[in-house]
């Protein structure tokens, strides 16, 4: 199989490259024929019902070590924890007194405890104190995608079967979000480092921070507050502020282009003629592979 070659920053004008083709394959087939998702599964569970004691937590993380620290992310730290049953979990902690953290958290707990799906990460159980907001997620081994497709080291990893797979995930996820889930979920927020893999290199949508639920009828809504990582937000949405389901498309199509060139979608620090979606679209409208 094709082993990409590590991330290097490209020229400006980068020669075309003869690579090894994928075989075709029917995404829509894979996508809409997938077993369908348990829809009733944990969907009517109260988010009450999945609170944790502050005790637990800390005694989980060894009081929140240095030793068990992931990485942070969105409003806050995250950390390795394991509970007395012998479950591993991630413990995303909120960065204290932010207003703003409170209220993603608060958004996070309601929605994420809705949802089940083999492609989204799961939400274990919440921890609210006077001073904690925490969220409890199933621990996922491997790490973020972003590590796998733009470390030189760990990129081998990534067949063009592999990469395959994690698309068609990422896309059987996003429609659950979007269709399948009693739900309609904007995620606002989806890029690579927000797609973790487990041992099998299946990809899990996870931070739902800045989610947006919308009404049964509604597919449409604008906002003063522009949320999001530049690279990946449609541009619609970055100048008038209006998004839809078509906004986290957008993104969906930022992370396929990273994930079959390896190039990563960034927004500053480069010139316009050396960003990804500006050699793609220029590509694109050549004719040129």
């Amino acid at each position: 199989p094709f082993e990409p070659a590590p991330l290097q920053s490209p020229p400006a004008s980068p020669a075309p490259r003869s690579l090894p083709q994928p075989r075709k394959t029917n995404f829509t087939g894979i996508i809409t024929h997938a077993q369908p998702p348990d829809m009733d599964k944990g969907e009517n569970k109260s988010v009450e019902s999945l609170q944790f004691d502050i005790s637990t937590i800390r005694t989980a993380t060894n009081h929140f070590s240095a030793d068990n620290k992931l990485g942070e992310g969105g409003f806050g730290e995250v950390y390795k924890g394991k509970l007395e049953s012998g479950q591993e979990v991630a413990v995303k902690r909120l960065v204290a007194n932010s207003k703003q953290g409170v209220a993603e958290f608060k958004t996070e707990a309601a929605l994420v405890a809705k949802l089940q799906h083999k492609n989204l990460v799961k939400l274990m159980g919440f921890c609210e104190t006077s001073k904690e907001k925490i969220l409890i997620y199933e621990f996922v081994r491997h790490s973020s995608l972003d590590r796998f497709l733009f470390d030189p080291t760990q990129n081998a990893c990534l067949d063009w079967q592999a990469r395959l797979n994690i698309i068609v995930g990422i896309a059987r996820g996003l429609l659950y979000l979007h269709e399948d889930s009693r739900l309609k979920v904007i995620h606002r927020d989806l890029k690579t480092s927000n797609i973790l893999l487990d041992e099998a290199m299946n990809p899990k949508i996870s931070d739902f921070g800045l989610a947006k639920l919308f009404g049964e009828d509604q597919t449409q809504d604008d906002t003063k507050r522009i949320v999001g990582t530049r690279g990946y937000m449609a541009p619609e949405y970055v100048v008038t502020g209006h998004y839809s389901v078509r906004s986290d498309v957008y993104s969906f199509g930022v992370i396929v282009l990273e994930i079959i060139s390896g190039q990563q979608s960034r927004f500053g620090g480069l010139r316009l003629e050396e960003a990804m979606l500006h050699r793609a679209w220029r590509l694109w409208s050549e004719s040129k592979p």
